[in-house]
């Protein structure tokens, strides 16, 4: 691995501690954890008290959309629709290592629009 590559992995990792520091999920309040590949997005409802996902779903559950963004925000909606059905309303939004901003934006945006309160 190149020194420039290595780097940059340690700043996410740092970044990702960082956010989770200040993140936890509960059984009535969840963690909404986003995942942000270069082809892909994948969200999850997690609780940390016990360890266990609640809610999952991705972008390969989705056949509508033509752009990733638009993707992403339906694959905010199918999560709030999935939480909603199992009593969750309300969770804690969970960035990663990502910036708050185009797909990972779009996952919340489309998980409040259903009625998620995040």
């Amino acid at each position: 691995m190149k020194k420039s590559q290595k780097i940059k992995n340690e700043a996410r990792a740092r970044r990702h501690k960082r956010v989770r520091a200040k993140v936890f999920g509960t059984p009535d309040c969840p963690r909404l954890s986003v995942y942000r590949s270069l082809n892909h997005i994948y969200a999850q409802l997690i609780d940390d008290q016990s360890g266990k996902t609640l809610v999952s779903a991705s972008d390969a559950d989705v056949k509508e959309g033509k752009t990733k963004t638009e993707k992403a925000a339906v694959v905010g909606k199918l999560i709030a629709q999935k939480a909603l059905a199992k009593k969750i309303e309300k969770a804690v939004f969970d960035r990663g290592m990502f910036k708050y901003h185009g797909r990972v934006k779009a996952i919340a945006e489309g998980a409040r629009a259903a009625g998620l309160k995040i």
